[in-house]
C-alpha cells in the first residue's frame, strides 16, 4: 500500500480516470452495437442513421484517448462497408 501523500493521490487519480475511461468505452460499444444491429436487421436507412450518430462518438473517443486514430478509422470503414453492402 502507498505511504507517500503523492502516491496516495496518484492511486485516487488512476481509479477516477479508469472509471471515466470505462464509461466512455462502454458508451462507444453501445453506439457501435446499434449500428451492427441495424445492419443485421437489414434496414439500410436505420443503419445509416445509426452510423451518423456513432461517427462523432468514435472520433470523440480518439480525442479522449480511449481509441487510437487507426483503430477508429478501421471501425468506421468496416461499418460503412457493411452498410454499403446491404
Amino acid at each position: 500500500m502507498a505511504q507517500h501523500k503523492s502516491a496516495k493521490k496518484r492511486i485516487r487519480q488512476t481509479a477516477r480516470r479508469a472509471a471515466v475511461n470505462r464509461a466512455r468505452s462502454s458508451r462507444l460499444k453501445t453506439f457501435i452495437k446499434n449500428v451492427e444491429t441495424a445492419v443485421a436487421s437489414g434496414d439500410k436507412t436505420a443503419a445509416r442513421d445509426a452510423l451518423v450518430k456513432a461517427q462523432p462518438e468514435i472520433h470523440r473517443s480518439v480525442g479522449k484517448g480511449v481509441l487510437r486514430h487507426g483503430t477508429a478509422s478501421r471501425k468506421l470503414s468496416r461499418l460503412s462497408a457493411r452498410i454499403k453492402a446491404l
